[in-house]
């Protein structure tokens, strides 16, 4: 869903006396805090040239059918019909963040696009290419080609936010131009999986979004890039004045990554799962209220394993700051470098300590290319990986995950049943540790063969008699 931003401030202006002077003479920039409160001029000066609109296209490939909108017969001819090509085009805004030309934007902005076309607010036009997107967290970098001087903005320390402070939205809503509106912070570290890109962590705020304000500027009194607006909550499509920003310290780890060279956002590895502490878990645990998130399951690689942590720990703070959902912890470790360390306060035996936790992204360890089996056994054209908490992490595999995973079936392998994803556990009784005891088992002149297997969390046993 796009967003957009409407505002329009009325101000009651006295009756000037005859003998006043011109009103040309009294226009001027506000000095105090108390001045800003009657012109927002200063700070749409300040950030609104940054704040560009961004026109993406790309092909995409349709059947037509006699059947294609029809709710019932469309499943029937799925895949018939002569392929169509179709230009698909969307509307958005970006923020140039660089003075060399790149922008921020939202991935649904852009999504596959082969072709962007970037208006600045000058009237000025660039090509830009995309040079990181990540469609989970909405986040999709840009850079300008040829562009260079072009007015950008500072990156504001989202964690700082409070719920009350000023706030403006400026972006291209509905297609219209440039348009400003205000508002207040209404909430900080909002995580909902009511929100349109799923589960995340944002800034609410009831400045108006609408469709076509998506990646604009939500921006601080200083004119500094607050936090990226993205989605709102709305049964009409339009704004009801809950709208929704990534904040900017998530978006500048993204500008970073891009600029490293980066084309996938590579994630810091947590290697832990929580949950959240209720009423009922906060008494058994001796709070006086609920605070932080238990620690249910820890990988044995996990940094937060290496730093000391245990199952049945809860974590309160990382880095000085709260943590009371798994999409907060989350949070934390994403806005941070690699290599960086925090200080993580837990509750342990109803006594708060603190350990030291290197940030880094998931190890690889092990194999780490996948390896195909040959000969003519069921498990031939079968192409396995030993799982390593990168391919954990990567595949969204439970913790415990061990052993060897499926990465692809052909030739004979197809035929059994196997997905990739699957976890190879036992063959013909035989534990699979490596992905060399998978090619050892296929060498078996057996005509029955056993398979146990680990799917998800449960455990399955499949069968073929040759």
């Amino acid at each position: 869903m796009r967003s957009v931003l409407r505002v329009a401030l009325v101000m009651m202006i006295p009756v000037l006396a005859a003998t006043a002077p011109p009103a040309a003479a009294q226009i001027r920039p506000p000095e105090s805090a108390a001045e800003m409160q009657l012109s927002f001029s200063p700070v749409v000066n300040r950030s609104a040239p940054a704040v560009v609109n961004i026109y993406a296209s790309w092909v995409s490939e349709r059947r037509a059918s006699p059947f294609a909108n029809d709710p019932f017969f469309s499943q029937f001819f799925e895949g018939f019909g002569q392929s169509v090509p179709r230009v698909q085009n969307s509307l958005g805004s970006g923020v140039i963040v660089a003075s060399e030309g790149i922008v921020v934007s939202n991935y649904h902005v852009v999504q596959e696009a082969t072709d962007i076309r970037v208006v600045l607010a000058d009237r000025r036009e660039f090509d830009g290419e995309v040079l990181l997107s990540d469609r989970d967290a909405d986040i999709a970098v840009i850079r300008l080609q040829g562009a260079e001087d072009l007015p950008a903005l500072d990156f504001a320390d989202s964690d700082a936010v409070e719920v009350g402070d000023l706030v403006l939205a400026i972006g291209n809503p509905f297609g219209v131009g440039q348009t400003v509106s205000s508002g207040i912070v209404s909430a900080t570290a909002r995580a909902s999986s009511a929100l349109r890109n799923g589960p995340g962590y944002f800034i609410q705020t009831d400045a108006p979004i609408n469709p076509g304000n998506s990646g604009g500027a939500l921006v601080d009194m200083s004119g500094r890039l607050l936090g990226l607006n993205t989605s709102i909550l709305s049964r009409s499509g339009g704004s009801n004045g809950i709208g929704f920003a990534i904040p900017s310290n998530l978006v500048q780890r993204y500008v970073e990554q891009a600029r490293e060279g980066q084309e996938d956002f590579v994630h810091p590895w947590a290697g832990i799962a929580v949950q959240p502490v209720d009423g009922d878990l906060a008494l058994a645990l001796g709070q006086d209220r609920p605070e932080g998130v238990l620690v249910s399951e820890i990988h044995p690689q996990s940094p937060f394993a290496l730093a000391g942590l245990q199952p049945g720990d809860v974590v309160l703070t990382i880095g000085g700051l709260p943590v009371n959902a798994e999409a907060e912890l989350e949070y934390r470790l994403l806005t941070q470098g690699f290599g960086d360390r925090l200080v993580v306060g837990f509750l342990r035996d109803g006594e708060v300590q603190e350990i030291s936790v290197e940030v880094g992204p998931a190890p690889d360890g092990g194999q780490v290319e996948p390896v195909r089996i040959g000969g003519d056994s069921p498990l031939a054209g079968l192409l396995v990986a030993e799982v390593t908490p990168r391919l954990i992490e990567e595949l969204d595999l439970p913790l415990s995950a061990s052993g060897v995973i499926v990465v692809r079936t052909d030739g004979p392998s197809a035929r059994l049943g196997l997905r990739p994803g699957d976890v190879l556990r036992r063959v013909n009784g035989v534990p699979i540790e490596t992905a060399a005891t998978v090619s050892e088992a296929s060498l078996a002149r057996s005509r029955q063969w056993d398979f146990e297997i680990g799917r998800g969390n449960r455990t399955l046993r499949l069968q073929l008699r040759r």
